[in-house]
C-alpha cells in the first residue's frame, strides 16, 4: 500500500458517515482520490470533482460521479448539486488558495459537514475560521502513528481524538493460561478491553468474562497515556 494510500486509509478512519450518505471530494488527486476511493469501498456515493481533466478520467471508472470544474466556484457546485450532497471532503493540499476558496465555496452552498485535508497549523486555522467543521492533518497523524509503532510496544495504534486512542498489542507470557479479566485490565491499567483474536480463530468482541491469554491479540481503547503504558507494562 502507497504512502498516500496509507494517509488516505487513515483519514477515512476518522468519518463517522452513515452507509447511505452521499459524498463528494473536492480534489482527485493521489490522496483525494485514494480518499474517494476508500469511500466508495465502504458503500458510500462518491461524487468527484476536479478542476484538471487527468484526474477525472483517471477514476472516472471507480466513482459513482467524477466531474471536470472550477471546484472553487460556489456557482459550479450549485449547478452540479453538491448543496444537496450530505458531506464534502476537501483533500486539495498542494494549493493553499484552492483548498480555502473551496470551502468557502462550500460555506455558502451551506454544506452541513465539511471536512478539510490540511498540510499545516495555518492552513487548518484558516479553514476553520471561514466555516470547515473538522479539519484533519494526515501527514502529522500517521507520523505520530509510526512513531508508536517504532518502539515495538504496539502492533497498530490510532488516536481517534484527541487524548483517546485505540490500540492492538500483543499479550504477554504474563497473562499466562488462566488469563487476565477483562475486570482486571480496567481495574489495574485503567484501559478498556475491546476484543481479543486469539491464534487460528475469529476476532471476538469482550464481554465481563473474558480473559486475556499469552499470544492473544488484544485490543484496548482509553487515554493515550494509559494505552501507552499498558502497551509498555504488557510487553514486559
Amino acid at each position: 500500500m502507497s504512502a498516500k494510500h496509507t494517509l488516505a486509509k487513515l483519514f477515512t478512519e476518522q468519518f463517522s458517515f452513515a452507509a447511505s450518505d452521499s459524498i463528494v471530494v473536492i480534489g482527485l488527486g493521489r490522496f483525494g482520490g485514494a480518499v474517494a476511493e476508500s469511500l466508495i469501498d465502504l458503500g458510500h456515493d462518491v461524487m468527484g470533482i476536479d478542476a484538471e481533466e487527468g484526474p477525472v478520467q483517471a477514476w472516472s471508472h471507480r466513482l459513482t460521479h467524477a466531474v471536470q470544474a472550477d471546484c472553487t466556484n460556489a456557482q459550479v457546485l450549485r449547478q452540479l448539486g453538491v448543496a444537496d450532497f450530505a458531506h464534502a471532503v476537501v483533500g486539495i493540499g498542494d494549493d493553499l488558495a484552492a483548498s480555502l476558496m473551496a470551502v468557502l465555496a462550500l460555506v455558502e452552498l451551506k454544506v452541513k459537514d465539511i471536512w478539510v485535508k490540511a498540510t499545516a497549523p495555518e492552513h487548518g486555522h484558516i479553514a476553520e475560521r471561514i466555516g470547515a467543521h473538522h479539519v484533519i492533518y494526515p501527514e502529522a497523524d500517521m507520523g505520530r502513528r509510526v512513531a508508536r509503532l517504532i518502539t515495538g510496544r504496539m502492533m497498530d495504534y490510532i488516536e481517534i481524538d484527541e487524548g483517546f486512542a485505540v490500540a492492538k498489542v500483543l499479550a504477554p507470557e504474563a497473562a499466562g493460561r488462566d488469563g487476565l479479566a477483562r475486570p482486571d485490565i480496567r481495574d489495574r491499567f485503567g484501559v478498556t478491553l475491546v476484543g481479543l483474536k486469539r491464534p487460528s480463530q475469529a476476532f471476538e468482541h469482550a464481554t465481563p468474562e473474558t480473559r486475556v491469554r499469552t499470544g492473544d491479540v488484544v485490543v484496548v481503547a482509553g487515554p493515550a497515556r494509559l494505552v501507552e503504558k499498558f502497551a509498555g507494562d504488557v510487553r514486559k
